[in-house]
């Protein structure tokens, strides 16, 4: 049964194709907040050891809270090297949303501590500044497992973050909505106006 398991988790994760052809140090890399309203864009670069395979390690949206914050530590743990980066809403501001989460990308990988072989970005777009090798994967969170790790300590490194802002702002309830585009946010903004916090140059946020 073990073994029906591990080889159904092998021919759906793409990393085994990059490690036959010799990649043995493969970064998966993911962001978390590119789509909220306020607050900060934050990555994660995660190296996984070469033959780590886990049914629970998917994308970070397919948890729920508790599993995640326990898969962190997991993660954290079992992995070869890993680091968390962001870009706060000031610079967001200066320079879009697109140009912070791959600042907050870059920065991730530069602060790991081992040289990846090959680095693996989750979405259709490779990492401008980065030079190394590097292959950009739609959907990748859910086929490589490097990435979906990423992506776990990226949104549980942003959800913690949120929850510290909320104490400092708490009418805006950042600690429920993480500062994403839900009703209770936009009725919160309609309350009390924008934030420091808040994404000013968004075009939602100009009439």
């Amino acid at each position: 049964m073990k073994n029906k398991l591990f080889n159904s988790l092998k021919t759906s994760n793409l990393e085994f194709k990059f490690r036959e052809q010799g990649y043995s140090l493969i970064a998966g890399i993911d962001e978390a907040g590119r789509g909220a309203l306020a607050g900060p864009v934050f990555a994660a670069a995660v190296i996984l050891p070469s033959e780590f395979e886990s049914p629970e390690i998917k994308d970070s949206k397919l948890l729920s809270p508790q599993k995640r914050e326990k898969l962190f530590n997991y993660i954290c743990e079992i992995a070869i090297d890993y680091a968390i980066s962001y870009v706060e809403v000031e610079e967001i501001n200066q320079i879009g949303i697109s140009k912070a989460t791959f600042k907050a990308m870059f920065y991730a990988l530069k602060k790991l501590k081992i040289k990846p072989e090959l680095v693996l970005i989750d979405g259709p777009y490779a990492i401008p500044e980065y030079k190394g090798l590097q292959k950009a994967i739609v959907d990748g969170d859910r086929l490589c497992p490097s990435i979906s790790a990423a992506s776990i300590l990226a949104k549980v490194s942003r959800d913690r973050y949120m929850k510290k802002i909320d104490e400092v702002y708490p009418q805006y309830a950042f600690f429920q909505h993480k500062g994403y585009a839900t009703r209770l946010h936009f009725e919160m903004i309609e309350k009390y106006g924008l934030s420091p916090v808040h994404r000013t140059y968004y075009r939602c946020f100009k009439k």
